[in-house]
């Protein structure tokens, strides 16, 4: 291996210290499968992670779609692979949703009237947590996106449980990849909540290096983590994880993800 590491951060879907466990397997497999060193560390909140995903040692690190795609072509990380999980929204491809969640017991624990409830956010710049969620209120003609309330940021999935079994929101949308691994390494936090709707599935977030690692590195990692799934080591990391196996999306396939949002915001400036 090259003594210089680069980094490896599952920050996006390290939603409890036992599922952090699981990626840390993961890279740690892939290191030692591509020869390639890699640091793995934290980014624990409330660092931002526009930070993480500006330093030039990135090694395999979670990205939302949406602002990769939002960056210059010149200026993006380089993408790795993407994850395919098990779940049938994923449709057997790289793609992810978000789950629409209330409290069973709550006052939008039905899918009409959710115009009039108070929405959990996670950050502005997140697909699965801001945008997904607008968008699809945005398609149900018969709100009345003024009324809007909303409470955010909440920064993560985990926020959005939390206020959500707090009371101080009525409904948040979590990404459903998050919400597959905590349904399996976590189940108690989702005790009393209810999924009333799932979004249209989108490009997922993908594992990316910086522009500035090595060629050769970087290579080596992708290779890794695209085979994974045929040797018996890579599918004992995957399993945990429910992934079903690792793909290289194309960065055109993120374009969607902007297109929707400005049209969202013409919709729902407000929000």
């Amino acid at each position: 291996m090259n003594d210089t590491p680069l980094i490896a951060c599952s920050r996006m879907y390290n939603v409890s210290p036992a599922i952090r466990a699981r990626w840390d397997d993961l890279f740690t497999w892939a290191s030692d499968q591509a020869g390639v060193a890699l640091e793995i560390i934290a980014h624990a909140v409330p660092a931002p992670l526009p930070e993480l995903w500006a330093r030039p040692d990135m090694g395999a690190v979670f990205m939302c779609g949406y602002p990769f795609s939002r960056l210059p072509e010149d200026k993006r990380p380089v993408i790795l692979a993407a994850p395919v999980c098990k779940a049938s929204w994923s449709g057997d491809r790289p793609r992810y949703a978000s789950h629409i969640v209330v409290t069973a017991d709550g006052p939008a624990c039905s899918s009409t009237g959710m115009g009039r409830a108070v929405w959990g956010w996670t950050v502005r710049d997140s697909q699965s947590g801001y945008h997904a969620p607008r968008a699809f209120l945005a398609g149900r003609a018969r709100e009345n996106p003024a009324v809007m309330r909303t409470v955010g940021p909440l920064v993560n999935p985990t926020g959005i449980l939390e206020a959500l079994h707090a009371g101080r929101i009525d409904v948040g949308a979590i990404d459903a990849y998050a919400y597959e691994l905590l349904s399996l390494h976590e189940p108690d936090i989702l005790t009393g909540l209810k999924i009333i709707a799932t979004t249209e599935p989108m490009p997922c977030p993908m594992l990316v290096a910086a522009r500035a690692a090595p060629a050769r590195r970087v290579s080596a990692l992708r290779e890794a983590l695209l085979q994974a799934h045929e040797r018996a080591g890579g599918r004992a990391v995957l399993d945990p994880l429910a992934l079903a196996r690792f793909e290289l999306p194309d960065a055109s396939d993120y374009r969607v993800l902007p297109e929707l949002a400005d049209a969202t915001n013409l919709r729902i400036p407000q929000w």
